[in-house]
C-alpha cells in the first residue's frame, strides 16, 4: 500500500534532462521535469525574449467524445474575464483549439515589468501562471456563461459550413468505420452539445464536468512554459502552481483496436460535390504505423518522390499532359495507436478532370517504378542533409507558436532529448521500412475521392453534418484492372517519362557566416546605389547570424493600373512565369531558397529568399524568364482557366475574407476589384500577353533590398544582374506612380451594400470604418494604437462573448497608404444593420469606460502598448519586411515602432478622452464613417427570433443624427471626395547614402 502524500512531496520534481538537441544559433536553455503528479513539463530560458508564453496540451480530443454529444472536446470549460483582462494588460491573449487526441489551451504575454511598475509587482508571466493553472485544478464550469461557449462553438460551425476543406475531411470521416472514433463530427453544434441533450433531460453543465473528471489527469498533460526567468526560477514557479493538478493515473489515450477503413472501405470511389469551382483528385491509402519510426521515417522518403515536381516525377508529366496544375503529398497521423494514411492529391484541370482515371493508372506506373528501384541511400542523405542544415540554422518563431507546438510534440514517444529537433532531422536509412510503407501503395489498398461540380453531375446522397452532396461506390472492375496492370509495369511497357529524380543541384554548399562582436545593431539599411534607373538598399545581417538573405526587387511601373485589363494581364503575365518555372525551381524550394513573383498596380515584385549560396543562381534563372518568356498558347489556356477559376471561386469566400477589399476599393483612389477584370478574361489570348510583357518590362525604376548574410559588393553585383539581364529604359520620377486615398469630410456616414454570390451562405459580414486623418501624423497614430489596445478585449468581450454576435469579431487600427482609421470587422447570421448598432452601442458604452479609467489603469495600456511595439523581431525574415513595408512606401520611417513609442508615452487620459470624443463615439458630429455591409441571400432564423420576440438588446444606432448616405455609383462617390496628399518621406532620402563607394554610379547602365 503507497504512503499518502506530504504537502513536501506534492512540491517535488523530477529533472529528466537539460540535454536537449537545439540549433546552432539558439541561445536559450532547456529543462525537462516531471512533477510529482507526473505532469511533464519543459522549462524554456529566453534571456532575450520580450513575449513570454505557456502552453498545456491535454491528452483528449474529439476521438473521447459520448457518441450522443459529439463536440465535447471542444467546448474550453470558460472562466471568469478577469484572466483574458489580465492578458490584455500586459500585451497578451490566450486561445485554445481541439483536435482529435489533444486539447490545447495557450497564452502570451509580455515577458518582463513594464518600466514604472512597483516594487510589490510580480512577473507578468508569474501571474498568467497563477491563474492559468485554476483551468486544470479548479475549473469553475460557470452556468452563466456555458451557453455563451456553446453558442461560440455553434457559430465556429456555422463559419465552416461553406468551406469545402471542412466539408472534405467530414465527409471522409463520415464515411469511415463507426467502430473507429475517425468518424465522429468533431467540432460539434448548438444542437447536439445543447438542444438535443436538454430535450432528453440531460444536465449538459453536468456532462462537461464528468468528461473533465474522467478525461483530464496531470499525467496525460504536457506543459511548456517559455521565459525570461532563469530555469531555476521557472521550475521553482511550476513546482508551486502546477503541484494541485490532479493525477488520476488514466492510461494514455490510444485506438489500436479498430482502423479507420475496413476493407470493404477500400476500392471505393467517392463524387464529391464543392462548394467552389474545384477540380481535385484525392488518393488515400490505409498506411504503416510511424509512432516508432522517428529515426528513420520511411513516408518522407516516399512522399518526396511521389510529391517531387522536377523531371521524371509525376507531377512533370500529367502537366506537360496539360492534366495537373499541382500535386501534394502528407500521411495524416490519425492517432495514437492506429497506423496513419497516405494521401496524394492532385489539382486537376478541365481535361484533367476527364482524364482523372488515366492519372490514376501514371501514379501506380510510378509506385512499380519505386517498387522496382531498391532504396536509394543517396536520396536519403540528401533529404537528411538538407533536413540537417535547417534544423542547425532554424530562427525562433513566436513565443507562443513555439509553446503550443512543442506541448503537442510532447505527446509524442520521441525521446525527450529530441522535442526541440522533433521529427525535423533524419536519422537511419532503414530501406526495409521504406519498401513496407511502399507495400502499402497497391491497388487493393486505397480509396479515391473526385471533387468536382462537374462529375458525376448528380448526386446520390447527402452527408449529415454539412449537408454535402455527393456519390459513393465501388471503383469499377474495368479500372481496377487497369490499375493492377499499371501497378505491375517494368522498364519496358512503363512510360519513359518516369524516373527517379536527379542530384539537387541547389544543396547549399557554402554556409559560412563571419560573425561579429556588434555593439548596436543597425536600425536601417544604407543606400547603395541612388540615381534615376536604380536605388539599392543594404544591410549586412548582424542580429540573427544566418547563411541565408532575401532580396527584393520591385520594378516600378504603372502600367498595370491603367485599366482592369492591363490589371488581368499583369496578373496573367506573373502566373506563366511562375509555370515556366515550376520544374527548375522545384529543386531550389527543396534546398530552402525559393522564389516569389506577384503584380502589383505599380509594378511587379520579386523577391527570392534563402540560403545565400546559390540565391543569385536562382535570380538570374527567374530574371531570365521573365525577358524570354515565351507565352505557348496550350499552356497560357491552362493558366487562363485556372485565374477564372480562382475569380469565380473570390465570390464563394467567407465573406470576412472579402470585406477588406471592399475597405480598400471604396478608400482608394483608383484600384480594382476581381469583379472588375474578371469580364476582360474571354477577350485576352496568347499573343495579348506576348505583346504586353515587353511593355511592362521595357520602362521601369528598379528598386532593390538586399538583406543579410551578403556584403556590400554582393548586393551591388545583384543590382547589376537585375540591370543587365532586363536592360530597361528608365521610367522618369514624374512618371511614377503616387498612392493616395480619399479623405472623408467630418461627420460622414456612409453605407455601401452588397449582396453575397452564395445563396446558401447564412453569414452576413460588416466592416465598420472610422477614419482618423493623416497616417504620417505621429500623435494621431499613436492615439489610434492605443485605442486598439485599450478597445481589443472589451469589445471582443461585449460584441461576442456576451452577446454571441458571431465567431468572427475582429477589431482595431487599419491603415491605408495615407490614411490612419479604425475598424470593426463582425461575421454573423444577424443581419448587418443589427451588427452596426450593436458597433455603436459599445462604443458608446465604452466611452463611459475610458472616462473612468484610473490613472494606473491608464498607464498599464499605455506600457502594454510600448511593450508589443518594442517586441524584438524573432526572424530576418520579419527584419527584411519591416524594411520593405517602409521602402515600398517610400515614407523610409525605418525607426518608426520607437518613434510609436516616444508618441504613446507622451498621451495624457486628457488626450485620448478628446481623441474619442472627435473621432470614435458615435454621437461626435466630427467623426467620419463608412460602413460596408456584405449581406446574405438566406433570411437568418435568428433575424426571425428577433422579429417575433422583444429583444433585450436594441438594433437602433446612438448617432450622430447624420443621414445615411448609401453609396450606389462608386465613381460618383469618389467625384465628390478630396484626395490625401501621397505619403511623404519622414528624412530626405540622400541621408542614407553611402559615401564611400565610387564605383555604384557605373551599375545598372
Amino acid at each position: 500500500m503507497s504512503q499518502p502524500q506530504t504537502p513536501e512531496d506534492r512540491r517535488k520534481s523530477i529533472r529528466i534532462t537539460d540535454k536537449l538537441e537545439i540549433p546552432s544559433i539558439d541561445t536559450r536553455k532547456y529543462r525537462v521535469i516531471r512533477l510529482h503528479n507526473q505532469l511533464e513539463v519543459l522549462l524554456v530560458h529566453d534571456a532575450d525574449t520580450d513575449m513570454a508564453s505557456a502552453a498545456m496540451d491535454v491528452n483528449v480530443g474529439d476521438f473521447s467524445d459520448d457518441s450522443d454529444m459529439p463536440g465535447l472536446a471542444h467546448g474550453k470549460y470558460p472562466e471568469e474575464n478577469a484572466y483574458e483582462q489580465y492578458l490584455a494588460s500586459h500585451s497578451g491573449s490566450s486561445n485554445a483549439h481541439t483536435d482529435a487526441t489533444s486539447t490545447i489551451y495557450y497564452f502570451k504575454i509580455a515577458a518582463k515589468r513594464v518600466e514604472d511598475a512597483t516594487t510589490t509587482d510580480t512577473s507578468p508571466l508569474y501571474g498568467a501562471l497563477d491563474r492559468f493553472a485554476q483551468f486544470f485544478i479548479s475549473p469553475l464550469f460557470l452556468a452563466n456563461t456555458l451557453d455563451r461557449e456553446l453558442r461560440a462553438v455553434d457559430s465556429e460551425h456555422n463559419r465552416h459550413l461553406r468551406i469545402d476543406g471542412w466539408r472534405l475531411y467530414q465527409l471522409e470521416k463520415s464515411l469511415s468505420n463507426p467502430d473507429h472514433p475517425y468518424c465522429h463530427f468533431p467540432t460539434g453544434n448548438y444542437k447536439v452539445l445543447k438542444t438535443d441533450p436538454e430535450a432528453k433531460g440531460i444536465d449538459v453543465r453536468q456532462k462537461f464536468i464528468e468528461f473533465h473528471k474522467k478525461h483530464y489527469t496531470a499525467n496525460r498533460m504536457k506543459l511548456v512554459v517559455l521565459g525570461r526567468e532563469s530555469l531555476d526560477e521557472l521550475e521553482s514557479w511550476v513546482v508551486d502552481l502546477f503541484s494541485g493538478v490532479e493525477n488520476k493515473n488514466l492510461e494514455q489515450n490510444r485506438w489500436e483496436d479498430e482502423v479507420p477503413f475496413k476493407p470493404d472501405d477500400l476500392l471505393t470511389q467517392c463524387f464529391m460535390k464543392p462548394v467552389m469551382n474545384l477540380n481535385r483528385l484525392i488518393l488515400g491509402f490505409p498506411f504503416i504505423d510511424e509512432e516508432l519510426l522517428f529515426e528513420s521515417q520511411p513516408s518522407r522518403y516516399i512522399s518526396h518522390l511521389i510529391g517531387h515536381e522536377g523531371p521524371g516525377s509525376i507531377m512533370s508529366h500529367i502537366k506537360s499532359r496539360g492534366w495537373a496544375s499541382g500535386l501534394y503529398t502528407n500521411v495524416l497521423s490519425v492517432c495514437l495507436g492506429t497506423p496513419g494514411i497516405f494521401k496524394c492529391t492532385i489539382e486537376l484541370t478541365e481535361d484533367g478532370l476527364a482524364n482523372y482515371q488515366e492519372i490514376v493508372e501514371v501514379f501506380f506506373e510510378y509506385i512499380a517504378l519505386l517498387k522496382e528501384s531498391p532504396p536509394a541511400s543517396w536520396i536519403f542523405e540528401e533529404l537528411k542533409s538538407l533536413a540537417e542544415v535547417e534544423f542547425k540554422f532554424r530562427q525562433k518563431m513566436q513565443a507562443s507558436k513555439f509553446t503550443s507546438k512543442i506541448a503537442a510534440v510532447m505527446q509524442t514517444p520521441l525521446p525527450r532529448e529530441w522535442i526541440i529537433s522533433g521529427l525535423s532531422r533524419l536519422g537511419t536509412f532503414n530501406p526495409d521500412r521504406i519498401k513496407a510503407g511502399l507495400a502499402c501503395l497497391r491497388p487493393d489498398n486505397f480509396r479515391m475521392t473526385v471533387v468536382s461540380q462537374k462529375m458525376p453531375r448528380s448526386w446520390k446522397s447527402k452527408e449529415k453534418w454539412y449537408g454535402t452532396e455527393y456519390t459513393y461506390e465501388k471503383i469499377p472492375l474495368d479500372l481496377i484492372k487497369k490499375i493492377e496492370q499499371a501497378h505491375s509495369t517494368t522498364t519496358k511497357n512503363r512510360l519513359a517519362e518516369l524516373h527517379l529524380p536527379h542530384k539537387n543541384p541547389f544543396i547549399p554548399t557554402n554556409l559560412e557566416i563571419e560573425r561579429k562582436e556588434i555593439v548596436e545593431a543597425a536600425l536601417e539599411p544604407k543606400l547603395l546605389r541612388n540615381d534615376d534607373k536604380a536605388r539599392i538598399w543594404f544591410k549586412k545581417d548582424d542580429t540573427f547570424w544566418v547563411p541565408k538573405a532575401n532580396l527584393f526587387v520591385f520594378l516600378r511601373n504603372p502600367l498595370p493600373s491603367g485599366t482592369a485589363e492591363n490589371t488581368l494581364k499583369a496578373r496573367l503575365y506573373v502566373n506563366l512565369v511562375q509555370d515556366a518555372l515550376e520544374e527548375y525551381s522545384y529543386d531550389a524550394e527543396l534546398a530552402g531558397l525559393d522564389y516569389s513573383i506577384q503584380s502589383h498596380l505599380s509594378g511587379i515584385k520579386v523577391t527570392v529568399s534563402g540560403y545565400n549560396d546559390k540565391l543569385s543562381v536562382l535570380l538570374e534563372k527567374v530574371l531570365v524568364t521573365m525577358r524570354n518568356l515565351e507565352v505557348k498558347p496550350e499552356r497560357f489556356e491552362i493558366i487562363k482557366e485556372r485565374v477564372a477559376k480562382m475569380s469565380a471561386n473570390v465570390d464563394l469566400q467567407a465573406p470576412y475574407h472579402r470585406v477588406d477589399s471592399y475597405a480598400s476599393w471604396l478608400n482608394g483612389e483608383g484600384g480594382y476589384l476581381v469583379e472588375h477584370w474578371r469580364p476582360e478574361l474571354p477577350h485576352i489570348d496568347a499573343q495579348n500577353i506576348q505583346q504586353f510583357y515587353p511593355q511592362l518590362l521595357r520602362q521601369i525604376h528598379i528598386e532593390i533590398l538586399v538583406h543579410g548574410n551578403l556584403y556590400k559588393e554582393d548586393a551591388l553585383k545583384l543590382g547589376d544582374l537585375v540591370g543587365t539581364t532586363l536592360n530597361p529604359r528608365l521610367l522618369p520620377r514624374t512618371q511614377w506612380p503616387i498612392s493616395r486615398n480619399l479623405i472623408f469630410p467630418p461627420g460622414a456616414n456612409f453605407v455601401y451594400h452588397k449582396t453575397l454570390a452564395d445563396p446558401k451562405d447564412v453569414n452576413n459580414c460588416i466592416e465598420y470604418l472610422l477614419t482618423v486623418g493623416d497616417i504620417s501624423d505621429r500623435p494621431l497614430l499613436a492615439k489610434t494604437q492605443l485605442l486598439d489596445q485599450m478597445t481589443h478585449e472589451p469589445a471582443f468581450n461585449q460584441l461576442r462573448t456576451k452577446e454571441q454576435l458571431g465567431y468572427i469579431i475582429i477589431s482595431g487600427m487599419r491603415g491605408t497608404s495615407t490614411t490612419a482609421g479604425f475598424k470593426f470587422i463582425i461575421q454573423s447570421e444577424r443581419n448587418c444593420k443589427y451588427l452596426e448598432a450593436r458597433i455603436e452601442s459599445f462604443l458608446a458604452s465604452y466611452r463611459k469606460t475610458l472616462g473612468d479609467m484610473s490613472e494606473v489603469e491608464f498607464e498599464k495600456h499605455k506600457m502594454s502598448l510600448i511593450n508589443s511595439r518594442l517586441e524584438k523581431l524573432n526572424n530576418l525574415d520579419q527584419e527584411t519586411n519591416r524594411f520593405w513595408e517602409h521602402i515600398s512606401v517610400e515614407s523610409f520611417d525605418f525607426d518608426q515602432v520607437y518613434q510609436d513609442a516616444a508618441q504613446i508615452k507622451a498621451l495624457s487620459h486628457d488626450d485620448m478622452v478628446k481623441f474619442y470624443d472627435t473621432f470614435i463615439i458615435p454621437t461626435s458630429v466630427t467623426r467620419s464613417k463608412l460602413a460596408i455591409h456584405l449581406n446574405s441571400q438566406v433570411i437568418s432564423l435568428l433575424d426571425l427570433e428577433k422579429s417575433s420576440a422583444k429583444e433585450e438588446v436594441s438594433d437602433k444606432g446612438e448617432g450622430n443624427g447624420a443621414i445615411p448616405f448609401v453609396i450606389t455609383d462608386v465613381r460618383e462617390f469618389k467625384s465628390k471626395m478630396v484626395v490625401s496628399r501621397g505619403l511623404q518621406a519622414i528624412r530626405r532620402i540622400n541621408e542614407f547614402e553611402e559615401q564611400d563607394l565610387g564605383v555604384k554610379n557605373s551599375l545598372i547602365e
